[in-house]
């Protein structure tokens, strides 16, 4: 693995373990799990009860500091690991790392995704955030009559 990668596994380590017992753990945990369900759609729930259960340290502990600094080096192996089985995770950690440091940076307590879609004339959208969304393509759609030439779908 790279210095880059390896920095960025760092980087998203410290962000995602500074928010654990903040306003901002509850959508940077879900933003870390679609990342980690990328690579390893399995681990999903054993995934979300380990960061619960890290945040549930952070939030009891005597000590915060020092359990965020712990779990930075755990958190920073994980990502790594994750970086390394699957590198197009590389631009949204960054991206979400990014998004923690702006919401401390300005004091807010949360960050928010926006996203608009819209589909006319007969238009459709599909749409994700902080994800993945796979389409095939079928030769009729038979939920839509009226879509002679085919149609896609989400799956």
């Amino acid at each position: 693995m790279t210095d880059e990668l390896t920095l960025l596994a760092e980087a998203g380590a410290t962000a995602v373990v500074a928010t654990m017992a903040t306003d901002l753990w509850r959508s940077t945990k879900d933003s870390v799990l679609g990342l980690f369900r990328r690579g390893a759609p399995e681990r999903g729930d054993a995934l979300a009860a380990r960061l619960e259960e890290n945040a549930a340290l952070v939030r009891a502990a005597a000590d915060s500091e020092e359990v965020r600094r712990v779990l930075c080096g755990v958190w920073a192996r994980e990502l790594a690991e994750l970086l390394r089985r699957e590198p197009a995770c590389r631009t949204p950690l960054a991206r979400l790392t990014a998004d923690i440091d702006r919401a401390f940076a300005t004091g807010r307590g949360t960050f928010t995704l926006e996203q608009n879609n819209t589909a006319r004339e007969s238009g459709t959208v599909f749409a994700v955030q902080q994800g993945d969304i796979h389409t095939t393509h079928t030769t009729h759609a038979p939920d839509r009559p009226d879509r002679a030439d085919g149609g896609t779908r989400a799956v």
